[in-house]
């Protein structure tokens, strides 16, 4: 089926529904930004395979809301008579709808919407009388050779490499929701019960996760809504129960966090009888602020994934004729590299390698149609990761192929500029990622530039290559970072149909001073001063850069 088909499929379940449109995310029930093939409906519908997004169909018009990390690649990939595309920062899917219609109800499917979601969004569609309507999942119901939800088996997660058992991890979590006035906590997010619970499985390409969900209860025991035959032996405190079941529930309190758990999964815990407490999933912060083993394996992971990556820049500067190397070959090598080194499993994100103008496609991906010969003049923005058994990477390298023009050394040096402002700054205990973004944008404010995506992300441990609840962002709603957190430091530069730049290490929050945080670089691979225009750095920034270069080089 072609997209209109597809489209035409969806709008004819409209009638029996009595809506006027449907609302369809790129997230899954689990609410994951990297859905399982099953769960891939916007692709599906409409070709666009980017992470974050909203897909609206009416019965005369569709629409496609993306961030501007994939408006680019939006358009290069979806049928443009069939969807328009809106970046969803100038203009909201909500906003939209409440423009094209009045009176009418748009469906929606409860288990992909949190209710904070659904209130933003009515808010904005109550001027024109748009009203949201629960209904089935109606790409679901058309996509016929849809595949079947993963179900891989569950493996242990080393308590060895993750510093602490399932079993102290629910006892020291289950005593402190006992403290908040709750009898168990409803755990909905898979991340968060691999944590808990030391679970690993391969049920999402790139990331180690089982998609369950689980119930803690005060005393540390813990229900796992699971089939039994994917498990391997299980601590006696962990019961599996399947088909999920929440009848133990009935008359609890249950903390549950709304903020990501769907208005589905909220309406079957009231209908068994649960009394339902909002509050913060007991896991995430716990889970960000790694404990000392955690940091020791992720530091290594990183010294190896660094001589991987160093590999492979050598064996670009190395090549006997570059020109024939293309962007599917520099992705198969670097994976070839990091397949030497001890404990790797599997890429924490499908690698992104963009040369020229594919470059400053934020989340670009190489493809048969899309890939291109690296060439003289022209640079090379290399972005992957690793995922470890002992820790997750995430690395970007800006290369230059050949010699670079004054305007690639002039953006590269600001963005870098960047990048060593917020590596070495210093800053008091509460302080909040979006307090510091601006620092990575100064250089590119002041001559009118700027990017249009986060500077930093959280990192799990042999997890999410995203993770939160910190970040580094002008958007906000983070939190407050803390020792032990792992972030990225990515600020970049993206010129539309020339060229992408980035760079990206990983950092520890770490103690500085009574009463100040700042963070530890401890990502492993030399930084490219032939980008460099050195008199653009002060003599500080330069030590910066010949110190970390060193450092870098020593592996």
């Amino acid at each position: 089926m072609q997209a209109r088909e597809k489209l035409a499929a969806v709008r004819k379940a409209f009638i029996n529904h009595a809506i006027a449109g449907y609302l369809q995310p790129v997230h899954d029930e689990y609410m994951s930004e990297y859905p399982p093939a099953a769960f891939q409906r916007v692709a599906w519908l409409s070709g666009f395979s980017g992470s974050a997004g909203m897909a609206v169909v009416l019965a005369d018009k569709a629409a496609l809301f993306v961030d501007g990390r994939y408006t680019l690649q939006a358009a290069s990939e979806i049928d443009a008579s069939c969807f328009s595309i809106y970046n969803s920062a100038e203009v909201t899917a909500e906003a939209w709808l409440a423009g094209e219609l009045q009176g009418a109800m748009i469906g929606y499917d409860p288990a992909l919407f949190t209710k904070a979601m659904l209130e933003r969004m009515q808010a904005r569609c109550d001027k024109s009388g748009v009203a949201l309507v629960a209904c089935p999942n109606l790409v679901d119901a058309v996509w016929a050779d849809q595949p079947a939800p993963p179900a891989t088996p569950v493996f242990l997660h080393d308590d060895a490499l993750a510093g602490e058992s399932a079993a102290s991890k629910c006892e020291r979590l289950g005593k402190r929701i006992t403290e908040q006035g709750v009898d168990a906590a409803f755990i909905s997010a898979p991340e968060s019960v691999c944590w808990l619970l030391n679970i690993r499985a391969r049920d999402v390409e790139c990331t180690p996760l089982a998609l369950v969900r689980a119930v803690l209860h005060g005393d540390g025991h813990v229900d796992l809504f699971i089939d039994p035959k994917r498990l391997p032996p299980l601590p006696e405190h962990i019961t599996a129960i399947h088909p999920p079941s929440l009848a133990r529930l009935n008359g609890k309190a249950v903390l549950c966090d709304a903020t990501q758990m769907p208005v589905a999964l909220l309406d079957e815990l009231k209908s068994a009888g649960a009394r339902i407490v909002k509050g913060e999933d007991p896991c995430v912060l716990p889970k960000a602020c790694k404990n000392p083993v955690q940091l020791a394996g992720i530091r290594a992971a990183h010294r190896r994934d660094g001589v991987a990556v160093s590999k492979l820049l050598k064996w670009i500067d190395a090549h006997p004729d570059i020109h024939s190397v293309s962007e599917m070959d520099i992705d198969r090598q670097l994976l070839s590299f990091r397949k030497e080194q001890n404990m790797f499993i599997e890429p924490s994100f499908p690698t992104i390698a963009g040369s020229g103008a594919n470059g400053a496609i934020v989340h670009y991906r190489a493809n048969e149609k899309t890939n291109r010969n690296l060439k003289s003049g022209e640079l090379l923005l290399l972005d992957s990761g690793g995922q470890y058994e002992d820790g997750t990477t995430d690395i970007t390298r800006t290369i230059a192929i050949g010699t670079p023009t004054a305007e690639h050394k002039d953006r590269f040096t600001r963005v870098l500029k960047g990048h060593i402002a917020l590596a070495t700054v210093q800053f008091p205990k509460g302080t909040r990622g979006s307090q510091l973004d601006s620092l990575a944008r100064q250089y590119l404010w002041q001559v009118g530039l700027d990017y249009d995506h986060g500077t930093g992300h959280g990192v799990g441990q042999f997890l999410g290559v995203h993770e939160g609840p910190q970040r580094i962002s002008k958007r906000g709603g983070d939190a407050a970072l803390e020792i032990g957190m792992i972030l990225s430091n990515e600020p970049g530069y993206y010129k539309v149909g020339a060229y992408g730049i980035r760079i990206e290490n990983l950092v520890e929050v770490v103690e500085k001073g009574e009463g100040f945080l700042g963070f530890e670089t401890i990502t492993c691979v030399p930084i490219d001063t032939k980008l460099v225009d050195f008199s653009l750095l002060s003599s500080e920034e330069k030590h910066w850069l010949e110190e970390y270069n060193a450092r870098a080089s020593l592996l």
